[in-house]
């Protein structure tokens, strides 16, 4: 440049910096007086109370949805990949060559929708009964309940992946009459037909049902979707819609801590919590298409879906094993979902994030060379850009590097991806900031739970900064109240700290059948608001932003005094490169706590084959007591860098072989750990670590 030019705009470029500087930080969440326990409440700092519809004249998701089939008759609405070929390759594994995606319009998903609630009404399914929809997510999936709201009956939703005895136990405690699942969800349901006390009727998604499935279960009538719609068609009947007030949904939390709960979750709850999102996503609209993958029995997948398609986002459905080309259950050389569908948009859990971001990171190391030293090079430069460092933002370095590196990794997703929607646990720093930079897309990241319809905060996209979970949605308030056997008070400094409590219409009516816990953890102020007790332990920074740093459940007192956070422990260790899983355990009658560590076979195998180790199994290689010192010294690497106390990093670990997954039972569908299942499984282990 120019010097004199150079010293002509200098003092403007100071002027700016220091007049954006004086400014202080944009205040994202507002201080807002409630009724209720004495805490600090924030709301969301565009809206004054909390928002209940974005949509004229609509207060129910059965209209939301018939509004959006009117306004966007013509457009695409869903797609399913067509299946090429299916094989099994040398080890057993199932590997399927899937083709390009068909659709259906919005039309003529109305048209299936509305002759499915007439064909269940043709069945004898009467509106005072349940449906429990019990299959993986897919198109079906989706109509089905859009049929089911059609005639104001409450579906129950399950996990595909619960085990027979909470599957039993959730279907029996809500009565269910009608169970709509897939082919591979009839078997689980024949295996216990006979302790299921009020289901007649199955219909099961696909056309190829089981020829001894009547014969198993003699009382129960089994019929395919497609004959329920045909049927529907031949003898149609008028649409029996809900209110706001109806119960939409009951949903089955995940079970973490036990037998899950059903939470009751009105038209009206699940409206506000679409509402509020709607505001956040930056110009979401019909240019856009979302990849569905996650379960649909999960709060964060259901709103998504519902509000994509009330925008006109047509929505492609793919799964977790196919969602790559490089994904378990994809046939090498053709296309994972993503590459086939090409999204701009797509929600995400943190752990799906981990295994992008470690995919991408062994497969960089392995390459070596050239390549791998481009790679960090361009990795680093670009996190001096999200860090503040001036000329690490240029536009011209940064289009760069996306052509000459980061373009390659975005093409995993498809290459469009301009946004994702992140819930369900934490996201870790280093998570976050890979997506932002290889990705260059923006993470939402937000945090609700299934009782507040994954309602609560959601982080603004305009926010670069790492480990929080954004201000309060506009259907919530977010309020800190004290906790004080856990040191947490809202008079702390530099921050205010306590218990979460969320307040507003997304606020879910409670537990079904189980009042004692619904009083427990819900309130209602004399004003007539909702709240919910999370559990969760939180901080408001000074813009009004919520981070979570606690949780009341996992924080065990030591035998010396000191509390041990298990959560924070564990996203603290689990970045390490040796670990897939990881769950930290700690004993009040001990000084120290343990550890389970579920080891990362290709990380763990490479650095064998660097120590010379050979002709093992991988089961063999992690019994191994240098294979145990070298993930134990890594372990103790990241906890100090994550700046962890002594007594919080694990002095003994249990190098496990196999992972966990949601169908072992040790963790739940959106990958969270079941503690009380992990802790009986591998009760001998942890007694072991601490006798030893």
């Amino acid at each position: 440049m120019n010097p004199y030019i150079f010293g002509a705009i200098l003092p403007l470029l100071v002027t700016l910096l220091v007049r954006n500087a004086s400014r202080g930080p944009k205040r994202r969440g507002l201080p807002v007086d409630v009724a209720g326990d004495p805490g600090l409440a924030l709301r969301n700092h565009r809206f004054e109370s909390p928002v209940r519809s974005a949509w004229e004249g609509v207060a129910t998701l059965a209209e939301l949805f018939e509004a959006a089939c009117k306004a966007h008759a013509a457009r695409l609405l869903l797609g399913t990949r067509a299946l090429v070929a299916r094989e099994v390759d040398a080890r057993s594994f199932e590997k399927l060559h899937l083709g390009e995606y068909r659709w259906l319009s919005y039309a003529a998903v109305f048209d299936v929708v509305s002759a499915f609630a007439s064909g269940l009404a043709y069945i004898g399914h009467l509106r005072e009964e349940r449906v429990a929809i019990f299959a993986d997510t897919r198109q079906e999936w989706f109509m089905a309940l859009q049929g089911c709201f059609r005639r104001n009956v409450t579906v129950v939703t399950i996990y595909a992946s619960l085990g027979e005895e909470a599957l039993c136990y959730s279907l029996n405690e809500t009565e269910v009459t009608t169970v709509i699942c897939g082919q591979k969800e009839l078997r689980t349901l024949l295996n216990i037909s006979g302790q299921l006390d009020s289901v007649k009727r199955v219909i099961c998604l696909d056309d190829d049902i089981p020829s001894n499935a009547s014969a198993i279960a003699f009382d129960w009538i089994i019929t395919s979707f497609a004959e329920v719609e045909r049927l529907g068609r031949e003898n149609p009947v008028d649409a029996d819609l809900p209110l706001s007030a109806d119960v939409a949904v009951i949903m089955y939390t995940s079970g973490s801590t036990g037998l899950p709960k059903g939470v009751m979750m009105t038209h009206g709850n699940v409206l506000a919590t679409l509402s509020a999102v709607m505001t956040i996503v930056p110009d979401i609209g019909t240019k856009d298409v979302y990849l569905a993958y996650l379960p649909m029995a999960h709060i964060l997948e259901l709103a998504a879906e519902n509000l994509m398609a009330a925008v006109g986002v047509p929505i492609g459905y793919g799964s977790p094993l196919t969602l790559t080309d490089t994904s378990n259950k994809i046939k090498r050389g053709t296309k994972g979902d993503a590459t086939a569908l090409r999204p701009t948009l797509m929600a995400a859990v943190p752990a799906i994030l981990d295994r992008v971001r470690d995919g991408v990171f062994k497969k960089v190391n392995a390459a070596g060379g050239l390549p791998k030293k481009l790679f960090h090079l361009a990795y680093a430069r670009r996190l001096q850009a999200i860090n503040g460092s001036w000329f690490g933002a240029w536009g011209l370095e940064k289009a760069l590097w996306n052509f000459l590196v980061f373009r390659k990794v975005r093409a995993i997703l498809g290459g469009r991806i301009r946004f994702i929607l992140c819930g369900g646990a934490p996201l870790s720093g280093d998570t976050q900031k890979f997506i932002n930079i290889c990705l260059g897309a923006p993470i939402g990241q937000g945090y609700g739970l299934t009782e507040t319809c994954a309602g609560g905060t959601f982080s603004d996209v305009d926010d670069t900064s790492v480990g929080r979970v954004g201000p309060p949605l506009p259907c919530s308030y977010i309020k800190l109240i004290d906790w004080p056997e856990g040191g947490y008070l809202t008079n702390d400094s530099p921050m205010p700290r306590g218990e979460i409590v969320i307040g507003g219409p997304n606020v879910t009516l409670g537990y079904f059948k189980n009042e004692e816990k619904t009083k427990e953890l819900y309130k209602v102020d004399e004003r007539g608001m909702r709240w919910f007790y999370t559990g969760d332990v939180g901080r408001f920074h000074p813009d009004g932003c919520l981070e979570i740093i606690d949780r009341k459940k996992d924080i065990v007192k030591l035998q010396h005094g000191e509390y041990v956070s298990l959560g924070k422990v564990e996203a603290a260790l689990i970045v390490s490169p040796f670990v897939d899983n990881i769950m930290v355990h700690a004993d009040p009658f001990h000084s120290y706590c343990v550890a389970l560590v579920v080891g990362s076979q290709s990380t763990l195998e490479e650095w064998a084959s660097e120590q010379g180790i050979s002709d093992v199994s991988f089961s063999e290689l992690c019994e191994k007591e240098e294979t145990v010192k070298e993930v134990h010294a890594s372990l103790v690497k990241e906890g100090k860098e994550a700046r962890l106390e002594k007594f919080e990093i694990p002095a003994k670990i249990k190098l496990l072989s196999d992972p966990w997954t949601p169908e072992t039972g040790l963790v739940t569908a959106a990958l969270k750990l079941k503690r009380e299942a992990i802790k009986k499984t591998f009760d001998g282990e942890l007694s072991k670590l601490y006798a030893s």
